[in-house]
């Protein structure tokens, strides 16, 4: 590669991670799912209930660098720039030069990546190996070099400790080479042995789903009854659009010059069946993320043998993917203060293109993903404010009960005295499987949405019920989160606990 390839690649992996950083408005802490993330970070496995264990091993070490924020986004930001880099690898098997890679690496920049490579969820890390798969792919189809198999599917085992929806990925490419004159690969010992290496690779994660009771499929039937029952398919093919919308014409330029690309025409098909896939399966629309970096780099090489000698449209071009972008990072980052960006959101009418509508279907003042990074230390402190004013001996025996994992997270996260982080409990996902098997129960500090029913007997064994406190910020997601203290439990209170929880992590095999 020439140094002046070189030299655009870097710059601009280089601006793909700071930029998050630079323009994200201080006031804006983790998400919700980052504290459920980081948390996996201090409970080591080979697998978790809602995801694989990679993100939680990444989150140790963001724990033993001091945990900041910082720290935990500092993953997103930096496999976001090594995604854009293995982009550009990409654009260059295809035959590109360096209008194609300014176009590629803008394109992961310059799109709905900006978010994603904000956030610390598995989702950063599912876009990169599925991208560093089609450049293995390619690179072996390109040099006939048997390793590049290898690597293939050691980086496919990789994404299944990642996220789970690789297979989605690596079905759909299957899928491409049968129906391509590569399928000749399949002949050949060397890729069986680099499917063993894969298989090989993934399988302690395999083992630990198999003695926990698949809870990926636990995790999955959660999903369709509460996230994904409202997804449609209207919806999902329009967020396709959308997600890259500064970059649409690029892509789908991409996507059908690889079409009609003898050679490499199974990429293009791998895209189409893995969106087939992931639809047929009422995916939401940003699990399909994964596979546009292939397409993008396809449509730099289109883009610059279609503009080729013409340096005005070229900088035309460039010029357009930006002005595009300028309009939607207020979308996709947090710039301004929650009560700036709200008003800003009410004079743009966002309320009237759905951008503020959240999985309940109702319209909110902010976009959901930002509704969900505010809030948190407010219930934290409040909550632990309200342990420390109990007697030293009443801290001793109380249990604090969150409905969420969020709401867990974030107390453990943003709590400073270790009894009161001691004493968080939570049977919402992975949190479950936490739980100490013995509980001293002769208080419980709830933390939760509404106050417990009367049908939820361990809570009617308590003498006295007073709410505390709750979330004031009407623009958080947690708004009205309540702090509510049970005090003086009865004799059956622990036992009936115990055995509700033990039921509980009975069904994944503890």
């Amino acid at each position: 590669m020439r140094k002046k390839d070189w030299l655009i690649i870097l710059l601009l992996a280089a601006l793909k991670m700071v930029l998050p950083f630079l323009l994200s408005h201080p006031a804006f802490g983790l998400h919700r799912d980052e504290y459920l993330y980081y948390e996996q970070g201090h409970h080591l496995a080979l697998g978790y209930l809602e995801n694989p264990a990679l993100i939680g091993w990444l989150a140790s070490i963001s724990s033993l660098l001091g945990g900041s924020s910082f720290w935990i986004k500092f993953w997103p930001a930096v496999v976001g720039a090594a995604t854009l880099i293995i982009t550009a690898g990409i654009t260059k098997e295809l035959g590109g030069r360096s209008f194609a890679l300014l176009i590629a690496g803008l394109g992961i920049i310059c799109s709905g990546y900006l978010r994603v490579h904000f956030l610390f969820q598995p989702n950063f890390l599912e876009i990169f190996f599925w991208t560093l798969g089609a450049y293995f792919l390619l690179r072996y189809i390109n040099t006939q070099q048997h390793r590049y198999l290898y690597l293939l599917f050691a980086a496919l085992a990789l994404g299944l400790w990642s996220k789970y929806s690789v297979v989605f990925f690596a079905a759909s490419m299957m899928f491409s080479i049968l129906l391509s004159p590569h399928r000749r690969m399949l002949t050949q010992k060397h890729f069986w042995l680099a499917v063993l290496l894969g298989v090989a690779l993934a399988a302690p994660n395999i083992y630990w789903q198999a003695t926990h009771n698949w809870p990926l499929l636990h995790h999955m039937k959660e999903l369709r009854e509460t996230q994904l029952q409202h997804v449609d398919r209207t919806t999902f093919f329009k967020e396709q659009l959308l997600m890259l919308l500064p970059v649409a014409f690029v892509w789908i330029g991409g996507l059908i010059w690889l079409l009609l690309h003898k050679k490499y025409r199974f990429i293009g098909l791998t895209y189409l069946f893995c969106v087939g896939l992931i639809a047929a399966g009422s995916g939401k629309g940003y699990y399909t993320l994964g596979a546009y970096p292939m397409l993008l780099a396809a449509g730099g090489v289109w883009l610059e043998q279609k503009l080729a000698r013409t340096a005005f449209w070229r900088a035309a071009f460039v010029v357009l993917i930006i002005a595009l972008t300028l309009p939607i990072i207020p979308l996709l980052l947090p710039l301004r203060a929650p009560q700036d960006m709200a008003r800003r959101n009410e004079e743009l009418g966002l309320k009237n293109i759905g951008i503020l509508r959240w999985e309940d279907l109702q319209d909110h003042p902010l976009q959901q993903d930002f509704a969900d990074m505010i809030g948190w230390d407010e219930l934290a402190h409040k909550a632990e404010k309200a342990f420390l004013a109990m007697p030293d001996s009443a801290q001793q025996n109380t249990v604090v009960y969150c409905r969420s994992y969020g709401q867990a997270g974030a107390l453990k996260y943003h709590a400073k005295d270790p009894l009161f982080r001691s004493k968080i409990i939570c049977d919402n996902g992975t949190f479950l499987l936490w739980i100490p098997d013995s509980l001293s129960l002769q208080h419980l500090l709830f933390v939760g949405r509404d106050m417990p029913k009367k049908d939820d007997a361990v809570f009617q064994q308590f003498a006295s019920v007073h709410l505390i406190d709750s979330v004031t910020n009407p623009l958080s997601r947690q708004y009205g989160d309540k702090i509510i203290l049970f005090k003086n439990a009865n004799e059956r209170a622990a036992p009936m606990a115990t055995q509700g929880l033990d039921a509980m992590k009975a069904q994944f095999g503890e």
